[in-house]
């Protein structure tokens, strides 16, 4: 049964990808591998800047791992759903596990970037956990109401690298305002920024108004708001929907 595949940039039909099973392995590179590594399949890479030999992917039940030959360059695996999250693999790594179900591995080569996709289609995941019947429920560690206005203006926030732009600037509060406006008409610019000074204490980038000690100012309030729910899934792309209606 196969539990990878492996889908070349230039290769968009079903007959051009890689099929593997757990225990297959992948070559990749400008040339096949030397006869003496064995029945290996290969994936041709035929650019001037990538290693006659540049890597090895190999398949398990439910992930994969990347090996890098290069030893000079760094290969980067990104998580297209992942609003930026991205793994490196260094010179000379053998058989780094890579967790995402949708990466797209990306190769410097020269001045270009050439990149290819893998499929991981049996990530599974657990029903109920053993064992983890009575007793007291365990507390969350980021309790978000989603019917609340500050989750409105957390996912507003988020909007622009959920939508596939990684590294695309954060809006602005009155950019905030305008585009909740039509799901929330009597938004305005105090009540968004009040939302995000909120939103900082009850993620606890900031302390409380309670706090005896204020702390430090917190630069970049939007930014470490951002980064925090994105790299905790806090906001996903589903939760884009809520914003429908201003569209």
């Amino acid at each position: 049964m196969y539990s990878i595949i492996v889908v070349p940039a230039d290769r968009t039909s079903p007959d051009g990808q890689l099929r593997m099973a757990p225990g297959d392995r992948l070559h990749f590179g400008r040339a096949a591998p030397h006869p003496e590594r064995g029945q290996v399949r290969h994936l041709d890479i035929p650019h001037p800047g990538v290693s006659r030999s540049a890597g090895e992917i190999g398949a398990t039940g439910s992930h994969w791992t990347l090996s890098n030959f290069s030893p000079t360059a760094t290969y980067v695996v990104e998580n297209p759903e992942g609003a930026g999250e991205h793994i490196k693999i260094a010179p000379g790594r053998i058989a780094a596990p890579v967790p995402f179900e949708f990466s797209r591995v990306v190769l410097p080569a020269g001045g270009d970037l050439i990149d290819f996709a893998v499929w991981a289609p049996r990530h599974d995941y657990v029903e109920s956990v053993p064992g983890s019947a009575g007793g007291e429920p365990t507390v969350l560690a980021f309790p978000l109401d989603r019917s609340k206005r500050y989750f409105l203006v957390l996912v507003a926030l988020c909007e622009p690298r959920l939508r596939g732009t990684p590294h695309a600037p954060l809006p602005t509060v009155d950019a905030v305002t305008d585009r909740l406006r039509p799901v929330w008409p009597a938004a305005n610019r105090a009540a968004v920024q009040w939302n995000i000074d909120y939103l900082a204490v009850k993620l606890r980038l900031k302390p409380g108004p309670e706090s005896a000690a204020a702390g430090p100012r917190l630069n970049g309030k939007k930014e470490s708001l951002v980064s925090l729910a994105l790299r905790f899934d806090l906001v996903r792309e589903d939760d884009l929907t809520a914003l429908a209606a201003s569209r």
